[in-house]
C-alpha cells in the first residue's frame, strides 16, 4: 500500500498485506482480500471483488464495463474467488442487468490473454489455457479444463470435470465428465485422466463411461438415451447430474460419434 508509483483510489478497500506493484491503477468501489499480489500495469476498475491470496499478473484488466451495446451503466460487479491466478493480459468484464455479476471461483488458473465476458459464471478449480475466450452469459462448472485458444459461444454451459481440447469452437453445451474435440465439437470419451487425479474410483469411472456409451454410442436420440439410462442404470449422484444437465440444456448438448 506504500507503492508510490501505483494509484489506488481512496474509496478502494485493500487489505493491509496486499502487494501492489508499480504503475497499477485501482479504481473506486474495489475490494481486495488479504495476501493478494497485484502485478505492475494492472487496471482494476469499479465493481471488482477480489478474494484472498490471489495473483494478478501484469497487463490484466479486471471489471471493465461489458462489451455489450445493451449495457446502460448498471451497478454490476466482478467476483474473483480466493487463491485464483490471472496471468498476463487477462480481461474480465463485469456483469449486465441479466446476472448482475461475472464470477470466477476459487483456486482457478486463468492463463495469459484469456477473456471472460460479462455475466459468465466460472466454478472452482478451473484451468483455462492461453487465449481461451468466453462470450457473455456462459456457465462453467468446477474442475473444467479449456486447452489453448478455445472459444465458447454465448449462453453455453460446460459441465463439471469436462475437458475441451485446444482450438475448439464450442457452440453447444458440453456435459459433465467428458472430453470434447473435433470440428464440429464432439464427444471423444470421458475425462478419465482428470477424474483419476481427483480421486474418482475405477468403478465410478466405468459407471460414467457406461452412461455416455448409451448416450453417444448406441445411435439413439437424446430422449431415447435418457429413458434407457433412467430405466437401466442405478441412481447415483453422477448419473443424476448427467441426466439433469441434458434435461436443462437450452442450447442442446454437443454431438457424439454417430451424429451427422
Amino acid at each position: 500500500m506504500n507503492q508510490p508509483l501505483a494509484y489506488v483510489h481512496p474509496g478502494a478497500k485493500i487489505a493491509k498485506n496486499v502487494v501492489i506493484e508499480p504503475f497499477t491503477t485501482i479504481h473506486n468501489n474495489v475490494v481486495i482480500g488479504e495476501g493478494t499480489w497485484i502485478g505492475s500495469n494492472v487496471t482494476i476498475m469499479e465493481g471488482a471483488r477480489i478474494g484472498k491470496n490471489c495473483n494478478i499478473f501484469p497487463g490484466a484488466v479486471i471489471s471493465a464495463i461489458p462489451q455489450d451495446l445493451k449495457f446502460n451503466d448498471e451497478d454490476t460487479i466482478v467476483e474473483i474467488g480466493d487463491g485464483t491466478t490471472l496471468r498476463e493480459y487477462v480481461t474480465v468484464n463485469r456483469g449486465t442487468e441479466d446476472r448482475g455479476k461475472t464470477v470466477i471461483g476459487k483456486n482457478c488458473w486463468i492463463m495469459a490473454y484469456c477473456h471472460i465476458a460479462h455475466d459468465c459464471i466460472v466454478g472452482d478449480n478451473c484451468i483455462f489455457s492461453n487465449n481461451s475466450t468466453l462470450a457473455g452469459h456462459i456457465t462453467v462448472g468446477d474442475h473444467v479444463v479449456l486447452a489453448g485458444m478455445t472459444a465458447i459461444q454465448q449462453f453455453c454451459t460446460i459441465g463439471n470435470h469436462a475437458f475441451v481440447t485446444g482450438g475448439s469452437l464450442v457452440r453447444k453445451d458440453v456435459p459433465p465428465y467428458v472430453k470434447a474435440a473435433r470440428e464440429p465439437l464432439s464427444y471423444v470419451g470421458i475425462n478419465s485422466v482428470g477424474l483419476r487425479r481427483r480421486g474418482f474410483s475405477t468403478e465410478k469411472i466405468r459407471e460414467i463411461q457406461n452412461i455416455y456409451r448409451i448416450l453417444y454410442q448406441k445411435n439413439l436420440n437424446n430422449t431415447q438415451a435418457v429413458a434407457i439410462i433412467e430405466a437401466e442404470m442405478e441412481a447415483t449422484p453422477e448419473r443424476d447430474e448427467v441426466l439433469e444437465f441434458i434435461k436443462r440444456s437450452k442450447r442442446g448438448i454437443m454431438k457424439g460419434y454417430f451424429s451427422n
